[in-house]
């Protein structure tokens, strides 16, 4: 008789959605209202072992302050991380001033500035003004963006952002527009769910749209499995990505409060859909610059 197949292993993970923050490198004033277990520096240190007995392979690290200073903290971080080798690759989603399109084509032509990144975000809801991703200046960025292949991730705290993605995908459709959390659904209030399934419904209509499967058991009552599988129907395997949003979890920095069990629920889809939502789609979205889109 021949040897028997080997079973394959469960599929590469790329954790979409990872916060590392240092409170000597940026002020992140957020956390002043953020749980206790939270307002202290967090670094790689404190979660990689959880995320290799995951299986992830591939971190993205994305910004948690509007600053040049988070950003370069976490390039740094990034390159410390594919040093050490045990997580084969580390990226960043960072911040640039995105009012400012002369600076943002400057940080785009300068390698100091893009090393390790990959996409780009703004807590755009910490902003006073409701309207920045609608400012002609910001879409003058975009555009800047757009043209250098790298996504905007779009933060989801407020309601009116929902909408917001839908208009700027439709107004920059060479953009990937990703949104973070799902939007941040409110499960177990059924009203307000009607409400997210029309909102992100005409976000999926945009094709060059991506969502994240993050962040959902801090959204609501938590129950994020109805949540997950109307994501899959909408967007399909090839715009989703599953992220932890560690260290932020029902319990802080604890990777089995948040990430696990909805790692777990991904994995019970078909191997295609699996290898899709925890590889395949941040392969292809998140790439540095002049970097060739791969697939698989």
């Amino acid at each position: 008789m021949p040897p028997a197949e080997p079973m394959p292993g469960p599929a590469p993970v790329t954790d979409a959605h990872l916060h590392l923050w240092d409170l000597a490198e940026s002020d992140y004033a957020w956390l002043a209202g953020a749980p206790e277990p939270l307002r202290r520096t967090v670094a790689v240190e404190d979660v990689r072992e959880g995320l290799l007995d995951l299986g992830v392979t591939r971190v993205i690290l994305v910004q948690a302050d509007d600053t040049a200073e988070d950003t370069a903290h976490l390039q740094r971080t990034a390159r410390a991380i594919e040093a050490d080798g045990r997580l084969a690759r580390a990226d960043v989603v960072g911040w640039l001033p995105l009012t400012d399109p002369g600076v943002v084509a400057e940080a785009l032509a300068d390698p100091r500035r893009t090393d390790h990144l990959v996409g780009v975000r703004h807590l755009v809801h910490d902003e006073p003004d409701p309207g920045f991703l609608d400012r002609p200046e910001v879409a003058r960025s975009l555009d800047l963006l757009a043209a250098a292949g790298l996504p905007l991730d779009v933060p989801d705290a407020f309601e009116r952002h929902m909408g917001q993605v839908a208009r700027l995908a439709a107004r920059h459709p060479t953009l990937t527009v990703v949104l973070d959390h799902l939007g941040k659904p409110p499960l177990g209030d059924e009203a307000a769910m009607g409400r997210w399934r029309t909102q992100i419904a005409a976000i999926a209509e945009r094709p060059n749209t991506v969502a994240k499967l993050s962040g959902l058991a801090t959204s609501g009552n938590g129950d994020f499995e109805e949540a997950a599988e109307h994501a899959l129907a909408l967007f399909g395997p090839q715009r989703l990505m599953i992220g932890s949003d560690w260290p932020i979890a029902p319990r802080a920095l604890d990777l089995g409060s948040g990430f696990a069990p909805l790692l777990a629920h991904v994995r019970t889809w078909s191997p295609a859909d699996v290898a899709a939502v925890t590889h395949g789609t941040a392969q292809r979205v998140y790439r540095r610059l002049g970097e060739a889109a791969r697939t698989g």
